[in-house]
């Protein structure tokens, strides 16, 4: 699940073609909604349906399944940069509909997936398609609807399509699985994907910026590669079966990758990641504090989940409901920050915020237990996570945009959002094989986890309570653990962010009438 909703830019970029006006807004933004709608969807309904993934495609550690979320989020994170130049240089409507199919064909593999390796390119490809369909369909938002009330209505549209789109994930995520299959929660997408391609060609103009210049597919590959590699080192930290020397190889392979992408950068005369950016301290601040809230809050919706429908038996319907009052109460957050910035600024916020869902999980850290009451643990832990976070959304997008030129405003938003999803994807990495690690060493020798209990040694034999109730702890205490963890990450935002993020409270204001801190 995203932990915070994609920014659009300060205004539109310029296009100095002439842009045909369409007659039908009405329906060119219910089109670009669709999109919307599909992204987000598919940040929050995957989710719900991981346990039953796990046991149909025989996933035998969480360290594997975790791929299922950030094959997802690295793609769309590394590729998120790259698909908005491309729509600006090509054409944006061009890459709306690029984007879509691929991510219809990304969602089809998914759906008839028979093998982890097929699912987890899938999940790729599907980050891959929402890197390019997202960016464009924002900018071409902005080309629909002029500056002024009208754009500020179809922003508002967007942004409750992103906040409402996350509860029906979990709520579909939940119906889909359980009444048809986890393979609906990718099915689901295709007839989408189909109505915003018909719906592009049809009722939204095509636009391009002719001052646009070239594209860094080598820079986007390189820094891909790289986080990937970095990524798959981690999680095979705890494999056995994996060799000391191809762990070190992982982890030089990515070092040497993110290298490249660093020399290249600096070389190339349009860079994916223009540094120049990061010498405004509080875009440094924001950027390095989403990476790090990324790092905290992907693993609770990944740990939790399984939480919930391994050690409590939750059918996917009651895993999804239980996230609602997350997601509402993201949005109460949110509202609060939104009157609150322009009156004392995003920094208070943004110490207040990320320390208030650090206290969320670290009590979820100290008190969760494999039969925790779900109303009197984890109830209280989400709602302090989610106001925390709420509080944290629009104040970080006001950072991140406010005082930069307006020629950066664009790739500001979209370092911020891509940002998280890496940040996302590695904290999940870090947390996975803390936990694994912790599992292993409270557990006897050849015991792994929850796939003893799956795989038991001898099956003839009954269930042995005590064993798996010890198996159980074992594995509670590892997520709870990487809990801990997670909530440090969050303490570390609120010290960057007090100590690099300095902007006032009418630079703040003026970022959220510009519709620069709108959700997108």
């Amino acid at each position: 699940m995203s932990v915070a909703e994609p920014a659009p830019p300060a205004a539109a970029a310029p296009v100095d073609e002439p842009v045909p006006t369409t007659h039908h807004k009405g329906l060119a933004l219910a089109v670009i909604a669709i999109s919307q709608l599909m992204v987000v969807l598919d940040a929050t309904i995957v989710n719900v349906a991981l346990e039953r993934i796990q046991v149909a495609l025989s996933f035998t550690s969480q360290s594997d399944l975790q791929w299922v979320v950030t094959g997802y989020a690295l793609t769309f994170g590394g590729f998120l940069l790259l698909g908005g130049k491309l729509a600006d240089r090509i054409g944006r409507r061009k890459v709306f509909i690029v984007g879509s199919v691929l991510f219809a064909v990304a969602s089809l593999l998914g759906g008839i997936a028979e093998n982890q390796t097929v699912l987890i390119a899938a999940r790729a490809l599907q980050g891959l398609g929402g890197a390019f369909m997202s960016p464009a369909a924002l900018s071409l938002l902005t080309v629909v609807f002029p500056e002024g009330k009208e754009r500020d209505r179809a922003l508002g549209i967007w942004a409750a399509i992103t906040a409402g789109g996350a509860a029906l994930g979990l709520i579909l995520g939940g119906v889909l699985t359980e009444y048809l299959s986890w393979r609906w929660v990718f099915f689901v997408n295709i007839p989408i994907a189909v109505l915003a391609v018909v719906g592009a060609l049809k009722f939204v103009p095509e636009s391009r910026d002719r001052s646009a210049r070239g594209f860094d597919v080598p820079g986007a590959v390189l820094v891909t590669g790289g986080l990937m590699s970095l990524v798959y080192g981690l999680v095979k930290v705890n494999d056995d079966d994996v060799s000391g020397t191809a762990k070190v190889a992982f982890f030089a392979a990515a070092g040497v990758l993110l290298l490249l992408f660093v020399l290249w950068q600096r070389r190339v005369e349009s860079p994916l990641v223009p540094f120049r950016i990061f010498r405004n301290r509080s875009v440094l601040g924001a950027d390095i504090g989403a990476l790090l809230i990324g790092a905290g809050i992907f693993g609770i919706f990944f740990f939790l989940t399984l939480w919930m429908q391994v050690l409590n038996g939750y059918s996917p319907i009651r895993a999804g409901l239980a996230f609602l009052p997350m997601t509402l109460l993201i949005g109460v957050g949110a509202a609060i920050s939104a009157n609150l910035i322009g009156r004392i600024g995003p920094r208070p916020l943004l110490i207040v915020g990320p320390l208030l869902a650090a206290g969320g999980l670290l009590q979820l850290a100290l008190r969760l237990e494999p039969d925790s009451s779900y109303l009197g643990v984890v109830i209280p832990s989400l709602a302090m996570v989610a106001i925390g976070m709420g509080l944290s959304f629009v104040a970080l997008t006001s950072a991140a945009v406010a005082g930069v030129p307006h020629d950066d405003a664009g790739i500001a938003s979209a370092l911020l959002n891509a940002g998280q999803q890496v940040g996302g994807a590695l904290g999940l990495a870090v947390l996975t094989a803390v936990s694994t690690s912790r599992t292993k060493d409270l557990l006897p020798e050849g015991v792994e986890g929850l796939e003893s209990l799956a795989a038991p040694a001898d099956p003839s034999a009954p269930p042995d309570p005590a064993f798996i109730a010890q198996v159980f702890d074992a594995v509670n205490d590892g997520w709870v653990l990487g809990f801990g963890i997670a909530s440090s990450f969050l303490l570390l935002s609120a010290v960057v962010f007090g100590a690099l993020v300095r902007v006032s409270k009418e630079q703040a204001a003026r970022a959220l009438k510009e519709g620069a801190a709108a959700a997108g």
